[in-house]
């Protein structure tokens, strides 16, 4: 190898170095620039692949137009409307309820809060809970003096920061509505760069782990999203029979809280309290048993056969992906912690199947060795014995 030959070694191998500092840079850089709707797209992501079956097969019933815009404007549509319907109705709700907390607010300032009944009714402590009501709460002026306690200046920071924080939500909220458009309307474009870029990555296994954490955020919608609103429509006609207040809007905070492992528990517990304050106690106590009937169904024989069935993940593990992944994602980790144990999973187990396999195939050749030799000594025309018998004669 001549002297040039080893300069133009040299030379592309420091263009290689110099471009993947570039990458690396550009791409920090990137991360850095988008940090603040990086959790927005997140869950665009998420709704996307989540919604992606039923996306293709409408459009492959119904072909859209050369622009590809009408699906993908329904299906975002449909989006924005699921999530915001829950919060039209809390607002209906409030609108309807606003008169006789007005009410409720001034007869409360000129003769207090009286003691509610349930509170002479309880089995330990109730003269005490009786003279503490009576003292903070039961007196005139109770809203006034409530009115000057918060009209501080931290409660008026506090008032601003909620303002602020919900104002940037409704920006993230836009934009994971606009960018969940544009990967419905060019989803096959992106689904092919990426299974050419993990291709040229990682090889045949980055499509894989990609194809078990799809999956993943399929079973986990399938266990956690549809199951809850199955827990929250059964729970919400028990809430309905039993004389709940507003039914409807405690069986659909039963279903938020039941897509949360544990969360079902603390949503009929609330209406348990409801009935029980009103003095209802075998309503309150048949909400309890067929919140824990429900719930007790849906966590142990339900998710795990529709979360680990489609990911072939131990329900430990979904169970840790789950709450792992809302201590430090959120709400978002509800996918995005399932999703990651499912890839970690399947390394795991191609890594220990590699190992095996190996060891099989050392075991089973140095088995056929000897039956090798042995095989070629018996087709010999003069094996050792019967050379030595030649010899002796």
């Amino acid at each position: 190898m001549g002297g040039g030959d080893e300069v133009r070694i040299e030379t592309a191998r420091g263009q290689w170095v110099l471009r993947a500092l570039l990458v690396a840079g550009l791409l920090a850089l990137g991360l850095v620039i988008v940090s603040g709707f990086l959790r927005a797209l997140i869950w665009a992501v998420v709704l996307a692949i989540a919604l992606w079956p039923l996306f293709a097969r409408v459009r492959r019933r119904f072909p859209p137009g050369r622009h590809n815009i009408l699906w993908p404007a329904v299906f975002t549509g449909l989006v924005a409307l699921l999530l915001l319907l829950p919060i039209a109705v809390l607002a209906v709700e409030a609108g309807r309820e606003a008169h006789d907390l007005l009410a409720y607010a001034r007869e409360a300032e000129r003769n207090g809060i009286p003691v509610p009944d349930f509170i002479a009714r309880l089995p330990y402590g109730a003269a005490a809970v009786t003279e503490w009501w009576n003292a903070h709460l039961a007196h005139a002026g109770l809203a006034h003096e409530l009115t000057e306690r918060l009209n501080t200046t931290a409660s008026r920071d506090l008032t601003r920061t909620v303002g602020a924080g919900l104002v940037h939500r409704v920006v993230l909220f836009g934009f994971c509505l606009l960018a969940l458009f544009f990967l419905f309307r060019e989803g096959d474009a992106v689904v092919a760069q990426s299974r050419r870029a993990s291709q040229r990555l990682f090889g045949p296994r980055g499509e894989r782990v990609a194809r078990q954490m799809v999956a993943s955020i399929h079973g986990t919608v399938d266990g956690l999203v549809l199951v809850g609103l199955g827990e929250g429509f059964l729970l919400g006609i028990v809430y309905a029979l039993a004389g709940v207040p507003h039914p409807v809007l405690f069986g659909a905070l039963t279903a938020v809280a039941a897509m949360i492992p544990f969360g079902a528990p603390l949503a009929f517990g609330l209406a348990a309290l409801l009935l029980l304050a009103g003095g209802a106690v075998m309503p309150a106590a048949i909400v309890l048993a067929a919140g824990f009937v429900v719930t007790f169904v849906a966590d142990h024989f339900v998710r795990p056969a529709l979360i680990g069935g489609t990911t072939r993940l131990p329900f430990l593990w979904v169970l840790l992906g789950i709450l792992g992944g809302v201590e430090t994602f959120g709400l978002l980790g509800l996918f995005v912690g399932p999703a990651v144990m499912a890839a970690l999973i399947l390394l795991w187990r191609e890594l220990t199947e590699d190992r095996r396999r190996r060891t099989d195939a050392v075991a089973a050749s140095s088995k056929r060795r000897p039956c090798r030799a042995r095989a070629a000594l018996e087709r010999s025309p003069n094996p050792p014995s019967r050379r030595g018998q030649s010899d002796s004669v």
